[in-house]
């Protein structure tokens, strides 16, 4: 296998695997409970509960499946950095690496794949 190609599988890796624990951890529990995440969700910026959870569900929902796809990859993952430095940095502040390992973990990673872009293995090219 030449140095391009694992490269580019190396990125779909690394965007498919992070897009997808996001996609299951964060997002699809939001869309699917959503009445109850309603009355769980930090509303940090007083936009109100609705229009937060929808802002975390395109964040979380999404955008995570337009980076799967390879599509719009590095202005998809603007809206997830978006809200993982939020979460990170006004809504839990007082968490320790250790508390926050699986946070700075997602925001290495869509840093990573926002300074790499997604590499040939997209479902458009036109639109990655």
């Amino acid at each position: 296998m030449n140095e391009s190609r694992s490269q580019d599988l190396g990125l779909l890796f690394l965007r498919g695997s992070g897009a997808l624990f996001l996609l299951w951890v964060h997002g699809l529990p939001k869309l699917i409970d959503y009445s109850e995440q309603l009355t769980l969700i930090e509303d940090p910026f007083h936009l109100g509960a609705h229009i937060t959870l929808w802002l975390a569900i395109f964040a979380e929902v999404l955008c995570p499946l337009l980076i799967i796809a390879g599509v719009l990859v590095r202005l998809a993952c603007l809206p997830i950095l978006a809200v993982l430095l939020i979460a990170m940095l006004v809504v839990h502040p007082q968490w320790s690496l250790f508390e926050g390992q699986f946070g700075w973990l997602l925001l290495i990673i869509f840093t990573s794949v926002l300074i790499a872009g997604p590499g040939r293995l997209v479902l458009s090219r036109r639109f990655s």
